[in-house]
């Protein structure tokens, strides 16, 4: 054999080699196969006759009470009154009596101004009227004397004439001198400058040491009474005529005050006054109630949610507002029946309060109804009661979750295989 015979042979034998590979390979394969093939048909059949489990939903009996009906607003408190103290007289801030920010009682003293320069004033204006005093008593001794004269003939008549005049005279100079002394007693009593009325202080306007005239425009501090104290707040024109009615009956309208976030109740009062006009770029109305605030819950232009009660509804039917569904048919439940599946039930609802909302139709007290898992729902589906303590179990999963998981399974024991 030459050489180009013996790799004709070499590559024959190679070939041979190859093909003999591939048909063990192919073999084994299929060995394999029909051996996965069953327990993966088993596996598929299992999922395939695998039904929605029961889903796991939490319910509540269906209540009945009486239902209070209110009309909320936004509000804004507002002192009763607020007053910027002010000096009435010129001088030098010699003393500030008050702390910034603290509570004061009509009366209390606030400042002082420098007294001295009044102290003298009324030192004069005391001696001018000692002196006229004097003269007037000296005058009036004098007429009585002229009159006895008179009488005895001693004496012109013109002479008493003129002395009674002279003691008219000095009683009204005697008037105008206790004038004087009475109103600089006033400007000294100025110098000390006291709390107008009752209330809460604000930060100081003016230090200690600086000259403050009465023209000053800024004051020294601001007071606002913080007891009893204000709320404004706006209601819908369309809320107006059931306010007013109610108002003028003279039955009382009480408010509460909460917070922003309208869960905290800050406050209790009642309703002061309805203003005479409805704001025409808004269409609401403002009204004003009034707060105790003795614990100081409220604050000068705190932002406030406020509830005035309005009605109460008698023996009504109440359900959490989270058990309410909203679909092409309106409100509706889902009630559970004794048979553990739910019906779809619509409902008439009427006004809400937090988390409770009064049903006007549709639904019975003691009924329970789903609040929560109704995302999952339908009509006639089997259900699980549970509680928020006792969450449900992996085989209570919803029927995709089922399905996924033996999904899951099947190819996991496809691989290990």
């Amino acid at each position: 054999m030459n050489p180009g015979e013996n790799k004709e042979d070499a590559k024959g034998r190679f070939r041979w080699k190859i093909g003999i590979a591939i048909i063990l390979l192919l073999a084994v394969a299929t060995v394999i196969i029909k051996l996965i093939s069953p327990q993966s048909e088993k596996d598929y059949k299992k999922s395939e006759s695998f039904t929605d489990p029961v889903i796991a939903v939490e319910a509540v009996a269906a209540m009945q009470g009486d239902f209070p009906v209110y009309l909320t607003g936004l509000g804004t408190v507002t002192a009763l009154r607020t007053v910027t103290v002010r000096s009435r007289v010129d001088g030098e801030l010699i003393r500030v009596a008050f702390k910034e920010g603290s509570v004061v009682r009509e009366g209390d003293l606030l400042a002082e101004i420098d007294p001295r320069a009044f102290q003298v004033q009324l030192m004069q204006a005391e001696g001018q009227l000692l002196r006229d005093v004097a003269l007037l008593k000296n005058a009036q001794t004098d007429l009585v004397r002229y009159k006895t004269l008179l009488e005895q003939d001693s004496i012109a008549a013109q002479q008493s004439v003129t002395q009674e005049s002279l003691v008219n005279q000095y009683k009204g100079t005697v008037a105008i001198d206790r004038g004087l002394v009475a109103d600089v007693k006033l400007q000294l009593s100025y110098a000390r400058i006291t709390a107008p009325i009752s209330g809460r202080l604000g930060l100081r306007l003016v230090d200690q040491g600086n000259m403050v005239k009465a023209s000053d425009t800024s004051g020294l501090v601001v007071i606002t009474q913080i007891q009893p104290i204000a709320v404004v707040f706006t209601l819908p024109e369309d809320n107006l005529q059931a306010v007013m009615k109610k108002f003028r009956s003279g039955a009382g309208l009480p408010i509460e005050a909460y917070d922003r976030s309208g869960k905290i109740k800050l406050a209790q009062g009642q309703l002061l006054a309805v203003d005479n006009q409805i704001d025409t770029s808004t269409g609401t109305v403002k009204l004003k109630g009034q707060f105790a605030n003795e614990d100081t819950a409220l604050f000068v232009n705190q932002f406030v949610n406020i509830k005035m009660a309005m009605d109460t509804l008698p023996s009504v039917t109440i359900v959490p507002t989270a058990a309410i569904q909203r679909g092409t048919m309106g409100s509706f439940v889902y009630v559970v029946n004794e048979d553990q599946t739910v019906s779809v039930r619509p409902l008439t609802i009427g006004p809400t309060e937090g988390e409770k909302v009064a049903v006007l139709e549709g639904l019975k007290p003691n009924e329970k109804v789903v609040v929560d898992g109704a995302d999952k729902l339908r009509e006639g589906i089997k259900v699980k009661l549970i509680t928020r303590e006792s969450p449900p179990s992996s085989d209570e999963a919803p029927s995709l979750t089922g399905k996924k998981i033996h999904q899951d399974k099947t190819r996991n024991s496809g691989k290990h295989g």
